[in-house]
C-alpha cells in the first residue's frame, strides 16, 4: 500500500504543477492517467461502478466526484483533486484541494481548516483510540474555525478495495466504534464547507455540490495504524497537512 502511496502522492504532486487558470480538467485527467500507469499502477476510480474518468475533479461549490471534461479553470477557483492507485492489488487514495491563482480570503481559510481538520483526524489513528475519535477530531477543529462537516459522507477502510470497513464519518461524539488497531488503514478525509451542511446530487449520478452554492474542500490521506502511531502512506511530502495555528 505504501508504494501505491507513493504513486499517489507524485500523481497529486505533478497535477498540482498544472492546475493554473486555463487548463481543462480533462487535460488533468489524461495527465494523471498516463503517469499512474507509466508507473505500473492502475487509477482505480476509472470504471469504478461506472465512473469515466482517473481522477475525480470538483471546482468550487462540488465537494467530491466531479467528472473531468471541458471546465476550464478560472482565477480565484478552488479544485479538489482526488487521486486512486492499485498497485500489486493494493490500493491508496489521497485529495488535495488547490487554490487557481490567487483566491479569496474566505477560500484561504477554508483550505487551511481543511488542512488542519485532516491532520487532527489523523493524529487520532493510534492504536487503543476509538474510531469516533478520529471523527470527534475532525468535527472540532471545522466547528471551531464556523466551517460545517458534510454529515450524508465519510471516510473509510481501504486495502484490497477502495471501500472497505469501517467507514469514518467527520462528526460525532469521541470514545465509540472499534478500538483501532495496529494494522488497519484508513482512508481519512474531511469534507467541510464554507456555508452549510447539506449538499445535492447533479444529474450525472457522480457529482455532489453544496445545497447553499458555498465553499467546499476536501482533503484526504490513507494512513497506516501502527504501534508507534499513525503512517501516512500517501506522501506527507507532496501532500501536506498542516496543525490548526
Amino acid at each position: 500500500m505504501a508504494r501505491a502511496g507513493r504513486v499517489v502522492a507524485e500523481t497529486h504532486r505533478l497535477v498540482g504543477e498544472h492546475v493554473r487558470p486555463g487548463v481543462t480538467t480533462q487535460e488533468l485527467d489524461e495527465l494523471a492517467e498516463e503517469y499512474i500507469r507509466s508507473q505500473g499502477g492502475v487509477p482505480t476510480f476509472l470504471g469504478y461502478k461506472g465512473f469515466p474518468a482517473s481522477l475525480c475533479l470538483s471546482p468550487n461549490d462540488m465537494v467530491v466526484h466531479g467528472i473531468p471534461g471541458p471546465y476550464k479553470l478560472g482565477e480565484g477557483d478552488i479544485l479538489s483533486v482526488d487521486v486512486g492507485v492499485t498497485l500489486d492489488g493494493f490500493v491508496a487514495d489521497a485529495a488535495y484541494t488547490h487554490p487557481v491563482g490567487e483566491v479569496s480570503d474566505e477560500a484561504k481559510r477554508l483550505l487551511e481548516i481543511g488542512q488542519a481538520a485532516l491532520a487532527a483526524g489523523v493524529g487520532q489513528a493510534r492504536a487503543g483510540n476509538r474510531l469516533s475519535d478520529i471523527s470527534h477530531a475532525v468535527q472540532s477543529v471545522t466547528e471551531a474555525a464556523g466551517f460545517s462537516v458534510i454529515r450524508s459522507l465519510v471516510g473509510h477502510g481501504v486495502g484490497r478495495s477502495m471501500h472497505e470497513d469501517p467507514q469514518i464519518p467527520n462528526f460525532g461524539a469521541p470514545g465509540r466504534g472499534p478500538v483501532l488497531q495496529p494494522g488497519m488503514t484508513l482512508a481519512i478525509e474531511p469534507m467541510i464547507n464554507a456555508g452549510g451542511p447539506d449538499v445535492y446530487l447533479h444529474d450525472d449520478h457522480w457529482s455532489i455540490s453544496t445545497e447553499d452554492g458555498s465553499l467546499s474542500c476536501h482533503f484526504e490521506h490513507t494512513v497506516a495504524v501502527t504501534e508507534t502511531g499513525p503512517r501516512i502512506l500517501t506522501g506527507a511530502n507532496h501532500v501536506p497537512i498542516r496543525q490548526a495555528v
